[in-house]
């Protein structure tokens, strides 16, 4: 979704997938887990279709609570604006929020973009999701849906803000589960949650979860009120070298889970290289895969739907606007460079600052996110802090 980074440790057979997946081979890649790897960019949308939330999550993008916010978009804007989704050629629309499903038409918007020839993905907090909601969701065809669990049911509902959280959470996984619906565990690193990584593959491995998503924090919303709680640089490193080695495990012993992290697109130079460290030839695979993905997809191949419908770069810009779908197209919104930071956005290497603008990696991180550098250093073009690379390893003497 979203700006991820899929730890690629089989990159030799997706590096095949890719070239089986069109005849023009590097064209649109009808295969949605090699979207990412798509010569053309066209952006995989995150729709916030309300921003209510029955949670009060400690690190939320969009600072929602449980109640009615004003001037949400109508079903018939809705509909309109899936219309020229489709026309665009838009591949997936992640339905989130807010908690999605307390907006009463999101089955009737995703089975009509269903029927438009777009994948839709729910991602939800679960709480919701009984054995009926359940059914619901495998009959309107999402594709996939991520639930949100950061850790042990302490934790968990300490940072959602609701006692009882955790279990209604993993009810909601279990009942997807046994309708046979994609599902997988989303958590956010902090400090808070770091302890909760062993329990959080644990829990995966016992019920069944195909797939762990792992989220690096990004200061938005109520976000930019736990930036002390942000990992450090030795953390972070600690973290994924914890997540290699469980992906690694699990392929040795036969668990097949898909394994991503996201909001930092230093953990693909990062993979290269611990790759590389031992298998040269797979790391180069690696590489060439990421210089297929560009980097950073903020504003080229992901881009934000809000509630009113004001269009942004990625969900963590909520505070910065390229236009509303009530007065223009999303298509004609995504394409117009006559805003200065859309522009930017399209060629991110020509305008990020410091360690970014020197990094020999930069063109398969593309300066990584936005929003981490202006919150640090009110500068966009600023150098993202969250990258815990070296100076050494990314070539800065």
């Amino acid at each position: 979704m979203l700006g991820v980074t899929k730890l690629l440790f089989e990159a030799n057979e997706i590096s095949k997938r890719i070239g089986r997946s069109s005849p023009e081979k590097r064209g649109l890649c009808p295969d949605p887990g090699l979207l990412q790897f798509a010569a053309e960019k066209h952006p995989v949308v995150v729709w916030n279709i309300t921003k209510r939330c029955n949670l009060k999550c400690a690190h939320c993008y969009s600072n929602s609570t449980d109640r009615e916010y004003p001037n949400e978009l109508s079903t018939k804007e809705a509909v309109s604006v899936i219309d020229d989704l489709a026309e665009f050629k838009v591949p997936v629309i992640i339905f989130s929020g807010g908690e999605p499903l307390l907006r009463e038409d999101v089955f009737t918007l995703a089975l009509y973009a269903r029927g438009k020839g777009i994948r839709c993905v729910l991602s939800s907090n679960g709480v919701l999701i009984n054995k009926g909601m359940a059914k619901i969701i495998r009959e309107t065809g999402f594709s996939y849906v991520g639930v949100s669990i950061d850790g042990t049911e302490e934790v968990n509902d300490k940072l959602r803000g609701l006692s009882g959280a955790y279990q209604n959470a993993m009810n909601g996984l279990r009942n997807l589960r046994d309708e046979g619906v994609h599902t997988g565990i989303r958590m956010t690193l902090s400090k808070i949650t770091l302890t909760q990584l062993p329990g959080i593959f644990n829990l995966s491995e016992v019920e069944g979860i195909p797939r762990i998503y792992i989220s690096h924090l990004v200061y938005s919303g109520r976000g930019k009120g736990i930036t002390d709680y942000d990992l450090s640089h030795s953390e972070t490193r600690d973290a994924m070298d914890f997540i290699f080695k469980k992906t690694i495990e699990f392929y040795k012993r036969g668990i097949k889970k898909e394994i991503l992290t996201g909001n930092n697109d230093a953990d693909g130079v990062y993979l290269y290289l611990k790759v590389s460290e031992n298998n040269p030839l797979k790391g180069e695979t690696i590489y060439e895969l990421l210089k297929m993905r560009g980097g950073n997809s903020s504003g080229v191949a992901i881009g934000c739907i809000d509630n009113t419908g004001e269009v942004h770069a990625d969900q963590f810009w909520s505070h910065y606007s390229f236009g509303n779908v009530r007065q223009r197209r999303f298509s004609d919104i995504w394409v117009d460079t006559s805003d200065p930071v859309m522009q930017g956005l399209k060629n991110k290497a020509k305008w990020v600052k410091g360690r970014c603008q020197s990094c020999k990696f930069l063109e398969v991180c593309a300066g990584n996110y936005r929003a981490r550098a202006e919150h640090a250093y009110n500068d966009i073009w600023a150098e993202d802090p969250g990258c815990y690379l070296t100076d050494i390893e990314i070539g800065i003497l």
